[in-house]
């Protein structure tokens, strides 16, 4: 217990805590880290090169922090961090309160890491538990409702720069008004329009990250583009690509 009678955080979970906070700073980071299996710069073609890339893996980071690894965790976790960030800001529409629940899943995922199974890929676990953490997040604000809306930003729709200024504002409404659709939707349904045609996941990978079988993911997608649609017009939804 911390002397402010708080339960002592474990001094490994701030490698959880370090993977969240590298998610807030921005998607060049993605970028600039590569891909959970890419090595470290170094001198490809040398043995000190192949053991870098075998240990690198995804595979070998998994086991590495299933062993109690908490750098490996940071480096595995940490090349889903940007995305999982945006999920989060998409499904909540505020910054402060995505970098809050972030840190909560990095935390969760490295406490529960050990019982991961692979039954299904790590993408889609760690996933998975983001959007239980966005629905926690959710009913407690629905019990203390405050207007939070989806920004245009969250939605990353640009207007095409060769779009004449009437058409550009235009979409601008668009974006809003789909932002304040999607707002309005009930978690179950919002997280299936997100994950689907935000995220552009298959109706397979988002309805394991649901946590439901396809046909209820399904129908959940299509109740929500119906609200949606409802709330912003068919016309809006096909110049948005919806």
């Amino acid at each position: 217990m911390s002397p402010d009678g708080r339960p002592a955080r474990d001094p490994a979970d701030n490698s959880a805590v370090g993977a969240a906070r590298a998610a807030a700073r921005g998607p060049a980071r993605a970028a600039a880290r590569g891909p959970a299996g890419a090595a470290e710069p170094g001198a490809p073609g040398t043995a000190t090169g192949a053991a870098a890339t075998a240990a690198e893996t995804e595979a070998g980071l998994l086991a590495r922090a299933q062993a109690g690894d908490a750098g490996a965790f940071e480096r595995l976790s940490g090349a889903y961090a940007d995305r999982l960030f945006m999920l989060l800001l998409r499904l909540l529409g505020d910054r402060a309160e995505a970098e809050d629940v972030a840190q909560e899943v990095m935390l969760r995922a490295w406490r529960g890491i050990s019982q991961f199974r692979g039954q299904s890929s790590y993408f889609t676990w760690l996933y998975r538990i983001a959007v239980n953490e966005a629905n926690r997040a959710l009913e407690r604000r629905a019990r203390h409702p405050a207007k939070v809306s989806i920004g245009t930003r969250e939605l990353d729709l640009p207007a095409s720069p060769a779009e004449d200024p009437y058409r550009q504002a235009e979409n601008r409404e668009l974006r809003r008004a789909l932002g304040a659709a999607l707002a309005g939707l009930p978690p179950p349904l919002r997280t299936a329009i997100v994950l689907r045609d935000v995220e552009g996941l298959s109706t397979q990978e988002a309805a394991e990250i649901a946590d439901v079988g396809q046909a209820a993911f399904k129908s959940r997608l299509h109740q929500a583009r119906l609200r949606v649609r409802a709330a912003i017009g068919d016309e809006a939804l096909v110049t948005s690509g919806g």
